[in-house]
C-alpha cells in the first residue's frame, strides 16, 4: 500500500511516514463511528460537554513538546509561533466550554399556550440543536489553530457534534499527533468512540464530503479547493452546509494625516503585518493604499529598506513557494505593477525574502487584486479619497479592511468606513488585521470570496455554524430538553416575549 511522505520545507527533503491514504471503506467506517457517537453526544448535558472540551485542551497541553517539535519539522514555523498557536488551540477549547456552560448560544425560547390577537395560540418552544457529524478540513498555515485541533473542531464539538478531520498534506504527522492527543483525552474522559476521527489522503477527503452520514463541512484554504468541495456537496442527494474561508486581500488605507503623525510607526507595523509568518496569513494586508507625496514616499522607502535587510523566510510548501513567484510575475506583467523590491531565495528549502510592488491608483484592476500567499505587498499610490474609492471597487471583498487616519481626519475616517463596510467582515482602525483575537465578540468572515457564509470561524458565535433550530409544539415536559422545561434554568431564555436571565 502507498505510504505518505512528510516534507520539511526548511530543506525540501521528503521523509516517508507510516501513514497511508484512507480507502473508501475506511472513510465510511470512520463516518459511521461518528454517526454512532452523535447519538450519544447529542444527549449529553452541557456541563458534561464542557468537561470534555477542557479535557481535550489538557490533552493537547500534556503533549505540547511533541506536537510543537513535529509541527516545526513540517511547517518551518518557529517554535515561539507554534507554541503560541497551540496555546490558542487550547484556549479555544476552553472558551467554548465557557460558551456551553453560559448557554445563551442555544437561543432558547418559550411561548406558552395563550389567547392572542389572532386567536388561541399553541405552546411552542424552540432552541438550537446539534446538526450531526462534521467534516473539518484544516489550513496549511495554522497546523494547530485551524487544523485538527482548531476552531472548527472546537466549535463543532461544543455544539454537540462529533468531528472527522481530514489531515492536511503539509502537516500529516502533526495532524496525526493532534488527533491522537485529542482522541486519547476524549476516551479517558468517557466520550464515545467516534467523537473525533481522522482520515488521510485527497481522495479520502472527497469521499468524506460525499458520505451521507456527514452533516456539515468546515474548510479553510484556497478558493479553488473550496469550489471543488462545494461541487461535491452539490452532487449529494441531500446537500449539506459548507462553511469555507477561502480568499482575502485585506486592503489597508493610510491617510496623509496618519503618516504625518506616525509614519515611522506605521512603517514598522505594516512591514511586520505583511511579513509575519512569512506573509502566510489569511488576514495579511495584501494591498495598501499610500498617498502620493513626500510622506507617502517615505513610507514606501521604509518598507523597501526593511525588506532589503531581511533574510529569507521559510514558506510552508512547494506549491506556495512556486505560486508566490508566479503571482508576483503576473501582477507585474498583467497588472502593470512596478517592482520596488524583488525577492530572493535561501540556499535550501522553500524560502523567500519580502517583495514590494507599486501601482498607481488609476491603474488598479482585478488583475492586480489577487491574493499572493507569502511576504508580498502591493502599494497603491493615490491622490485623493475618490481614487481610493474607485480602486477599492476592483478589490474582491475580504475578511478585513484597515483604516489609518490622523487625529483631525474624522471626515476621512467616516468616508472610508462607508466605502469598506459592505465589503468586509471586520474593520480595523489604526491597527493591523493580522492577529485574530479568540473572544466572544470576534467576527472572522466576510462576503464572497472571503467566505461563503455570514458566520464567523473564530470566536464564540462560530458555534452557530454547527447547530440547527428545532421547535416543539404542544410537547409534554418529559420529551423537552432540560433548557426548555418549565421552572428555573441556568441559561438565559426568552419566555412569552420577555428575556429572562439564568437562575440559580
Amino acid at each position: 500500500m502507498t505510504t505518505l511522505s512528510s516534507t520539511d520545507p526548511r530543506t525540501g527533503v521528503d521523509t516517508a511516514t507510516p501513514l497511508t491514504p484512507a480507502t473508501a471503506e475506511q472513510v465510511q467506517t470512520v463516518a459511521a463511528r461518528a454517526a454512532d457517537a452523535f447519538g450519544d453526544l447529542r444527549g449529553r448535558s452541557r456541563p458534561w460537554r464542557a468537561g470534555l472540551l477542557r479535557a481535550m485542551a489538557d490533552g493537547l497541553e500534556n503533549d505540547r513538546e511533541a506536537l510543537v517539535t513535529t509541527a516545526m519539522s513540517e511547517t518551518g514555523l518557529p517554535q515561539a509561533r507554534l507554541d503560541g498557536e497551540l496555546s490558542r488551540s487550547t484556549f479555544q477549547l476552553r472558551l467554548f466550554a465557557d460558551v456551553v456552560i453560559e448557554g445563551g448560544y442555544l437561543e432558547a425560547i418559550i411561548d406558552h399556550a395563550a389567547d392572542t390577537p389572532l386567536g388561541p395560540g399553541p405552546d411552542v418552544r424552540r432552541m438550537l440543536v446539534p446538526i450531526g457529524p462534521v467534516a473539518v478540513f484544516g489550513a496549511s498555515n495554522f497546523p494547530f489553530a485551524f487544523s485538527v485541533a482548531g476552531g472548527d473542531t472546537a466549535s463543532a464539538l461544543a455544539a454537540g457534534n462529533p468531528v472527522v478531520a481530514k489531515a492536511h498534506p503539509s502537516h500529516l504527522l502533526t495532524s496525526q499527533r493532534s488527533y491522537e492527543s485529542l482522541a486519547a483525552a476524549a476516551a479517558a474522559y468517557g466520550a464515545p468512540e467516534g467523537t473525533i476521527g481522522l482520515v488521510h489522503g485527497q481522495q479520502a477527503g472527497a469521499d468524506l464530503v460525499r458520505d451521507p452520514q456527514i452533516a456539515a463541512v468546515g474548510f479553510t484554504g484556497a478558493l479553488a479547493t473550496g469550489k471543488i468541495l462545494q461541487s461535491l456537496i452539490d452532487e449529494r442527494s441531500t446537500p449539506i452546509p459548507f462553511y469555507g474561508e477561502l480568499s482575502s486581500l485585506n486592503p489597508l488605507v493610510v491617510t496623509t494625516g496618519a503618516l504625518a503623525e506616525r509614519g515611522e510607526q506605521i512603517a514598522d507595523g505594516l512591514y511586520t503585518s505583511f511579513t509575519g509568518s512569512a506573509g502566510q496569513l489569511c488576514t495579511k494586508p495584501g494591498v495598501a493604499f499610500v498617498p502620493e507625496g513626500e510622506t507617502g514616499d517615505a513610507l514606501v522607502a521604509a518598507l523597501v529598506s526593511r525588506g532589503e535587510a531581511a533574510t529569507p523566510q521559510t514558506l510552508l510548501n512547494a506549491r506556495i513557494h512556486d505560486s508566490f513567484d508566479e503571482i508576483r510575475t503576473r501582477l507585474i506583467n498583467d497588472g502593470n505593477a512596478r517592482s520596488l523590491l524583488a525577492p530572493h531565495a535561501g540556499e535550501e528549502g522553500f524560502s523567500r525574502t519580502p517583495a514590494v510592488l507599486e501601482i498607481d491608483a488609476d491603474a488598479v484592476t482585478p488583475d492586480v487584486a489577487e491574493e499572493a500567499f507569502g511576504p508580498l505587498i502591493v502599494l497603491v499610490r493615490y491622490r485623493d479619497l475618490d481614487q481610493v474609492r474607485t480602486a477599492l471597487a476592483a478589490v474582491p471583498d475580504s475578511l478585513t479592511a484597515t483604516i489609518h487616519a490622523g487625529g483631525g481626519e474624522d471626515d476621512e475616517r467616516v468616508a472610508l468606513t462607508a466605502v469598506v463596510r459592505d465589503a468586509v467582515g471586520r474593520i480595523v482602525y489604526d491597527g493591523y488585521p493580522t492577529g485574530v483575537r479568540v473572544s466572544w465578540g470576534m467576527h472572522h468572515g466576510g462576503p464572497w470570496p472571503a467566505t461563503n457564509t455570514q458566520h464567523t470561524s473564530v470566536g464564540a458565535t462560530a458555534i452557530r455554524r454547527f447547530l440547527r433550530p428545532l421547535a416543539w409544539q404542544g410537547a409534554p415536559q418529559e420529551v423537552l430538553p432540560e433548557e426548555l422545561r418549565d421552572g428555573p434554568v441556568d441559561i438565559p431564555r426568552r419566555v412569552d416575549g420577555e428575556l429572562q436571565l439564568a437562575e440559580g
